[in-house]
């Protein structure tokens, strides 16, 4: 076994395909991780512990389990897609506590490649939430505990980040994927709209939640981006050529300021991509002004207003969802969302993309809000903070394009900061190509304290 105490999936998979390690052995010390670090974080909604155990059992059985992309890797899921025999209770006290009956495609595909599924991990309710607390308690960061690991894939954030699982799965409505990873310094990537099989309560949000990954390195999100894609050859990122790359630190919404050291970041990841051969510009997109307000609001609330549906009790729910569902319902007897002002927007996007090949952000204004129980609060104080501290990523799921953060160094509290790479539609591979090249200039610690 590697001498790691927090391997990475490659290495784990490389090493079952060796026979130098078993994925029985893989998954007990993940098990005895998650024991050391579930205290601290309270990532996890589920811990599979038999049945972890028994599936990587079967993988060590497999007699193609040295052709296993993910053989024996032990991976977290988010809970808020099915996992046969477990509950998926979505953060919510109104979900239907009974075993799901079907696996989603992505957790199909995971376990063809060998992968195990040791557990699932926090949301807060219904994933409308950029900071993981619900009816089932707070989930914080492994870097700061009295912070967030963001939303809403905050407790697969919080399991990687702490070393329990080298991957996570996540999704992404409005940054879900990408603000978690900017708050725990994770590499995680949203893809662009039907690349990864996505099918995300009742309707995906209007098609804007995509399924990723989560992970400590670039090349642990490729190797799990290639399995939820079906696609082998988005495993090993290449070195881009020359690309045209524009920064920007200008938030999207109207009167949010952006910190200094989340600016910076931004900008020195820019330079140092310049200085390795990339063309840069400073520019900025077109933001709408309605983009964050009227356009985002109206998309958000009412997808969660259909997702609401699915609920066993609905009556459940905490007040500030309520609300937020009540505003969905409100708008949608209006006609909305509208097709028109996404369609404007994904012009706009075109029209700036048309001489840039990724577009560099920052993917949080500031620092990560504080881990508490903010779904015993009000609907407008968790807007409010959600929309001052994570306004980059929402733009992107909009537009359905794919986008992904990366670790940018430590704040000087010692905290991750992060940077958001955008691109057109079918640029994963040139995304994670660039972010590979980040890593390769910025190097960065793998999990909290490491």
């Amino acid at each position: 076994m590697t001498t790691t105490t927090a391997p990475t999936a490659v290495e784990i998979a490389g090493e079952v395909h060796e026979g130098t390690l078993t994925a029985r052995r893989a998954v007990e010390e993940a098990l005895e991780r998650i024991d050391r670090s579930q205290p601290v974080t309270n990532a996890w909604q589920v811990v599979r512990r038999d049945a972890a155990l028994a599936e990587a059992e079967a993988v060590d059985m497999r007699s193609d389990r040295f052709a296993l992309p993910l053989a024996g890797v032990p991976v977290a899921i988010k809970d808020n897609v099915p996992v046969a025999g477990e509950p998926m209770r979505d953060g919510s006290a109104g979900s239907d506590p009974a075993p799901q009956e079907r696996n989603h495609e992505v957790v199909k595909r995971l376990r063809a490649a060998g992968a195990v599924v040791v557990g699932l991990t926090r949301v807060p309710e219904l994933c409308i939430w950029g900071a993981t607390d619900s009816v089932f308690g707070i989930t914080r960061n492994p870097w700061d505990p009295e912070r967030t690991p963001g939303g809403s894939s905050g407790g697969s954030a919080a399991a990687v980040a702490s070393g329990a699982v080298p991957i996570a799965h996540g999704n992404d409505g409005m940054g879900s994927i990408r603000i978690p990873s900017a708050c725990c310094g994770l590499v995680g990537l949203k893809p662009g709209y039907g690349v990864v099989p996505s099918d995300l309560g009742k309707g995906s949000w209007h098609g804007m939640a995509e399924n990723g990954p989560l992970a400590t390195t670039v090349a642990d999100a490729a190797l799990m981006f290639s399995v939820l894609a079906g696609d082998p050859s988005y495993a090993a990122p290449a070195r881009p050529g020359t690309l045209r790359l524009a920064v920007s630190t200008q938030a999207p919404g109207v009167g949010i300021p952006v910190s200094k050291e989340w600016a910076g970041a931004a900008r020195r990841t820019a330079e140092a991509l310049r200085g390795a051969g990339h063309r840069l510009s400073s520019r900025t997109p077109n933001y709408p002004s309605s983009l964050m307000s009227t356009t985002a609001l109206a998309l958000w609330t009412t997808g969660t207003a259909a997702d609401a549906e699915l609920l066993a009790d609905p009556t459940q729910v905490e007040k500030r969802t309520a609300r937020h569902v009540a505003i969905g319902r409100q708008l949608a007897r209006r006609g909305h969302p509208k097709p028109g002002p996404r369609e404007r927007w994904r012009a706009i996007a075109e029209r700036f993309f048309a001489d840039t090949d990724v577009l560099i952000t920052p993917t949080l204004a500031q620092p990560p809000i504080a881990a508490k129980a903010w779904s015993e609060g009000g609907w407008l104080a968790t807007i409010q903070a959600n929309a001052r501290f994570a306004p980059f990523a929402a733009p992107w799921n909009i537009a359905g394009w794919p986008a992904m953060s990366v670790p940018a160094g430590l704040d000087s509290s010692g905290r991750p900061l992060g940077v958001q790479l955008v691109g057109r539609p079918g640029s994963e591979a040139t995304l994670l190509g660039l972010a590979a090249q980040v890593e390769e200039l910025q190097p960065w610690p793998r999990v909290a304290g490491g």
